[in-house]
């Protein structure tokens, strides 16, 4: 029985030493660029533990140019043999990320330029099964505040395979279309995704019921008006009109590991709690 290799906590304090420089550069490109903090975060991370933990170590490799494959290739193979081939990967493609930028910026070979990342394995993804899935919407059924929160919260989630915090994040302004999200007789949410990306994800009619009915609840609830429609006492704020079409399928199955399981009834209220504010606060 294949045992399951837990994610690596890298060291508070890196130090590497004469390769600091330039990776302060790539952060700096990197944030340039518009990505997000997490994103710079992973990827610097990355390239300073791959300085720190191997190529320092080594002989003669003083500088970002002695770097070379056989060095990147010996660090996925620690790497591979400490931790599993998806974190390996990841790792991975934070230095190709970095050697390509290294390249255009010093006109140097790039030693990653032909490499591979890790193949990695795709794991089985447990879902709610449709019994589970009706007991849950079952369990939400009632004319109460929390009973129509969270029954609109299982049926966005069901329509669309949003996240979480994607869901936290929709806002709602019935006098003010261009600071809303939803459109219930359109049938759309807009979505700020990964990297504040904003995309348009379509719900059936049943979805923009239960929502309607919630929004019908939440205007009687007492208490001071909340922007985001999950229940979030922070207002939201106007962000730019963009649209992005949705790919996704139009009924995903549920992940469990989405939802707590067995998930409470009801959900508990502190899964909208105040987010992050969106660009343009």
């Amino acid at each position: 029985m294949a045992v399951r290799r837990s994610r690596p906590r890298l060291p508070g304090q890196l130090d590497a030493g004469s390769l600091e420089p330039l990776i302060g550069s790539f952060r700096l490109h990197l944030a340039a660029e518009g990505k997000a903090a997490r994103t710079v975060q992973g990827y610097t991370s990355a390239v300073r533990w791959f300085a720190a933990g191997y190529l320092l170590g080594q002989p003669g490799k003083a500088s970002w140019q002695q770097a070379d494959r056989n060095d990147v290739q010996q660090w996925m193979t620690q790497l591979l043999d400490r931790y599993s081939s998806a974190y390996a990967s990841i790792q991975f493609r934070a230095l190709r990320q970095f050697f390509k930028w290294l390249a255009a910026e010093e006109e140097l070979p790039d030693p990653m330029a032909r490499l591979r990342a890790p193949r990695v394995a795709v794991p089985d993804v447990p879902v709610f099964t449709s019994v589970e899935l009706s007991a849950l919407e079952k369990a939400c059924h009632g004319n109460s505040f929390a009973a129509r929160r969270d029954a609109a919260i299982i049926a966005v989630f069901t329509a669309t395979g949003i996240r979480l915090a994607e869901l936290a994040e929709i806002r709602y302004h019935p006098g003010d279309p261009a600071r809303s999200d939803l459109d219930l007789q359109a049938r759309e949410i807009r979505i700020a995704g990964k990297g504040s990306k904003p995309r348009t994800v379509k719900i059936g009619h049943q979805t923009a019921r239960s929502l309607d009915r919630y929004l019908r609840a939440r205007a009687r609830h007492a208490g001071p008006p909340a922007a985001a429609v999950a229940g979030s006492q922070q207002p939201g704020s106007a962000h730019p009109n963009r649209h992005l079409p949705d790919r996704r399928p139009p009924r995903p199955a549920m992940r469990r590991d989405r939802l707590p399981a067995p998930v409470p009834a009801p959900l508990q209220p502190h899964l909208a709690g105040p987010r992050r504010s969106r660009a343009g606060t």
